[in-house]
């Protein structure tokens, strides 16, 4: 494998037409002269009052007098009640649908401050400032894996759920209220917003101007752009991308890797070894929908960007949990989701005898099967997971394709790169081994939602002949040469790969669909754009072609094979 240095872990773009700043006095004493309404606006997992101290005492320093109002303290009695959408069934502790609220659904009515006098600043902050009309408005921000982490880790001061401050944090809530209210909230205002400010650290803010905020994202739609990658910790994890590409593990091993999830992927902007801001890449596509995903596409899922390249690693770790994904109609009726979550594993390393657990044997019987998952829950009775799915060698370079309601789970010892739709937070798990977490809890086994959804008509023989495909040339050049190792009728998406041998070149058109490409073997490759834009690509990185980028070239890098996988919508 080619040396690990060669991995970016910070991917990072030049701002357009603006610097990015650093702290808070500078954007302070930017603000306009005489008396000011600042709203700053973001989502509840900040450190609101460390913002607000930083700022004050920024503004003081101007000689500018300040008060605060804090909306928070004008939320509606049952604000908590009014966000979340209700569960299906009633009792369900695992998933709500996705919540169709607003964020004026948190007040009754919202706070109308009063001018200040003279130089005077009245800043009006929290969850939904940007209602009270402004005449400045900031945007704070800080990324999804902060509150995903605060609420895990029961941090009572930020990890808390939109209209409950003070109360304690859920995941659940968090996962499908708090995040799609929040990105709609944020997406909505974007135009409006007259500097971005991150709050990764509070008490030294990077921030960037809303105009070059807005120049910096269109030049960035219309170009190749990788996200910033991150690594989570589960039970399951393994050790690959600690020892390969250099990530310190969270919680002693590196199992989720982050290379495009939309819903939380950001872009780093600003300059190497400065200041640099992370904006949600989900805001990119909000902005630039035709550029981003292209029209077709666009057209049939809104601003959603909706494929999504992870890594699963295994690599010294454990068997992932035996589950599957909602299928269509259950996604929509139950879940919210316009579409479901069709997944596929692409084997990047594996190590001797590691195994892929795919699909219904031919005699699997859905009666016991349920008993024995029963027997695991209630009794800790193991399950011979098996005698009803099958067992497949975890080749490198072969691609399982997942489709909704198919029985899965990568087994120890491989690094699979899951190309997938972007739908994420759906797995019905069946059985996990009777693992047990840091504190000694089991996972939870949503089982119910995993039997309503299980495939039984692909068993056996076709499992192996649909989701185990050959590939097949698509096309060809002088030492390179595309071919399709994945695509299924009931999948929105194909995955194809380019091979390229040393020094060879490869012409593509992202033909006004969003290309995802992904470094799969040998040391990386160029992509060079018909409009000049040149951009590197190493091993195991994961890169975005916009549609708008049309004609573009791959050039290999290294004096070994280059392997290159992509995935792109087939059927809008």
């Amino acid at each position: 494998m080619p040396a690990s240095r060669s991995y970016d872990p910070r991917p990072s773009y030049p701002p357009v037409d603006g610097k990015v700043l650093a702290g808070w006095a500078a954007p302070a004493a930017e603000l306009p002269q005489g008396p000011v309404v600042l709203a700053v606006d973001g989502p509840p997992a900040l450190d609101w009052e460390a913002l607000t101290d930083g700022l004050t005492r920024a503004l003081r320093s101007a000689d500018r007098a300040v008060d605060l109002v804090d909306v928070r303290a004008h939320y509606a009695p049952n604000a908590g009640a009014r966000m979340a959408a209700q569960p299906v069934p009633p009792d369900d502790p695992f998933f709500t649908p996705l919540s169709q609220a607003d964020v004026r659904d948190l007040f009754d009515s919202f706070p109308q401050p009063e001018r200040p006098s003279q130089d005077g600043v009245v800043m009006v902050y929290g969850p939904g400032a940007s209602l009270c009309e402004p005449d400045v408005l900031w945007y704070a921000d800080l990324p999804k894996r902060y509150a995903e982490a605060a609420v895990s880790n029961g941090d009572p001061k930020v990890g808390v759920n939109l209209g409950q401050p003070g109360e304690p944090g859920d995941l659940v809530r968090l996962f499908y209220t708090d995040w799609p209210v929040l990105d709609r909230h944020r997406d909505a205002i974007a135009d409006r917003v007259d500097r971005w400010i991150d709050t990764q650290d509070t008490h030294s803010p990077a921030s960037l101007a809303g105009a070059a905020l807005r120049s910096t994202l269109a030049h960035l739609a219309r170009g190749p752009v990788r996200t910033r990658p991150y690594f989570n910790s589960t039970p399951w994890g393994g050790q690959w991308a600690a020892g390969e590409l250099g990530f310190t593990p969270q919680a002693g091993n590196t199992a989720l890797g982050y290379e495009l999830i939309a819903p939380e992927a950001g872009v780093l902007v600003g300059d190497k070894g400065g200041a640099q801001v992370e904006i949600p890449f989900q805001l990119l596509c909000a902005e630039h929908p035709e550029a981003m995903l292209g029209d077709d596409v666009h057209r049939r899922f809104g601003t959603s960007f909706p494929i999504r390249f992870d890594y699963l690693d295994t690599m010294g770790g454990g068997n992932l949990s035996l589950h599957l994904h909602p299928r269509e109609q259950y996604m929509r009726d139950v879940f919210g989701w316009p579409y479901t979550q069709h997944e596929t594993y692409y084997v990047t390393a594996s190590e001797d005898g590691a195994e892929v657990l795919l699909g219904l044997t031919e005699d699997a019987d859905v009666n016991t099967m349920r008993r024995q998952v029963e027997d695991a829950i209630g009794q800790g009775t193991a399950m011979p997971v098996r005698d009803h799915v099958q067992s497949h060698p975890a080749t490198v370079g072969q691609l399982f394709m997942i489709p909704a309601g198919t029985p899965h789970a990568s087994g120890a010892g491989n690094l699979v790169l899951e190309v997938s739709a972007t739908p994420y937070l759906y797995s019905l798990r069946f059985y996990d081994w009777l693992r047990k977490d840091a504190s000694g809890a089991s996972r939870p086994l949503p089982y119910e939602h995993g039997f309503a959804n299980l495939d039984t008509a692909r068993r056996g023989e076709d499992v192996r002949k649909d989701l185990i495909q050959h590939p097949r040339t698509l096309r060809s050049g002088e030492g390179w040469h595309e071919e399709v190792i994945g695509e299924l009728p009931e999948m929105f998406y194909a995955v194809h790969r380019l091979v390229l041998t040393r020094n060879a070149s490869a012409p593509d058109d992202t033909a006004g669909r969003f290309h995802i490409l992904n470094v799969a073997a040998g040391e990386g490759a160029v992509i060079e754009t018909h409009d000049g834009r040149t951009h590197s690509l190493a091993f195991a990185e994961t890169i975005t072609i916009p549609a708008a980028v049309g004609p573009y070239r791959l050039r290999a890098v290294g004096d070994d094979e280059v392997r290159i996988v992509k995935a792109l919508v087939v059927e809008p």
